[in-house]
């Protein structure tokens, strides 16, 4: 996977998990079939538990990347091509 697409791949995410956190998409998850994107078993979560979900993946999303930056061999684990 390209440098240009593993940034773009890593800030959505990191704008999907920011939005949860702070924009008021804990609310509008909670007990939804969409809440699925933080977890399969997610709808049952509160907005508080989809908000701590969402800050945990924030940093392993953030971890992966900076390793992603410097092993490039890691970038393949995401989108299956390499």
């Amino acid at each position: 996977m390209s440098l240009a697409l593993w940034t773009v791949w890593h800030a959505a995410k990191a704008l999907f998990c920011l939005w949860v956190l702070r924009w008021g998409g804990a609310e509008r998850l909670e007990a939804s079939f969409a809440s699925g994107f933080i977890s399969s078993f997610a709808p049952r979560w509160s907005a508080e538990g989809l908000r701590m979900a969402a800050l945990i993946l924030l940093v392993l999303c953030a971890v992966g990347f900076v390793a992603g930056l410097f092993v490039p061999s890691l970038r393949c684990w995401v989108g299956g091509g390499c």
